[in-house]
């Protein structure tokens, strides 16, 4: 028996109890809502994590795109887009793999390129374990989901974007 890989994977990770840390989840879950809303949930597959491991290179497979979903300090806006390539390297902050080596990761065992990937990363600034996301966050959360709808419907592609 053979099931059917949806096209698109949207791959959020970040720890729920860690304040802003929330958002790659709770923009998968608003995803999630929104693709059973508009039956569409046979063309992508929303995954969350607290962080990258090298198995998810095995999520990449028969994929025509990702999307990795993560909060990131220092950003001036609510949230950033750009497309990512395969490399080697190490973590992100406190997460176990960079989406770039996950990429690499899928290349190394495939021995082809990866599916063209995205990274959105919204804007945080607090991650005291035990606090829900702040103001901002989730401000910057619903701009960052609209984005991430028109990413779902093909639009706009993998070029570098900023809010």
């Amino acid at each position: 028996m053979s099931t059917r890989v949806p096209p698109l994977l949207v791959l959020a990770w970040g720890n729920p109890s860690r304040g802003d840390d929330a958002l790659g989840p709770l923009l998968a879950e608003r995803l999630l809502a929104h693709m059973q809303d508009s039956q569409t949930t046979d063309r992508a597959e929303v995954l969350t994590d607290f962080q990258l491991q090298v198995e998810h290179a095995l999520d990449l497979v028969g994929r025509e795109r990702i999307l990795f979903v993560d909060a990131a300090v220092d950003l001036a806006e609510p949230f950033t887009v750009r497309s990512l390539q395969a490399a080697r390297g190490g973590g992100l902050g406190s997460h176990a793999l960079a989406p770039e080596a996950v990429l690499q990761v899928f290349q190394n065992l495939h021995h082809q390129p990866p599916p063209p990937a995205t990274l959105l990363a919204i804007r945080a600034s607090a991650f005291d374990l035990g606090t829900a996301p702040g103001a901002q966050a989730l401000a910057d959360l619903e701009q960052a989901f609209t984005w991430a709808r028109g990413w779902l419907a093909g639009k706009p592609t993998a070029e570098e974007v900023t809010a």
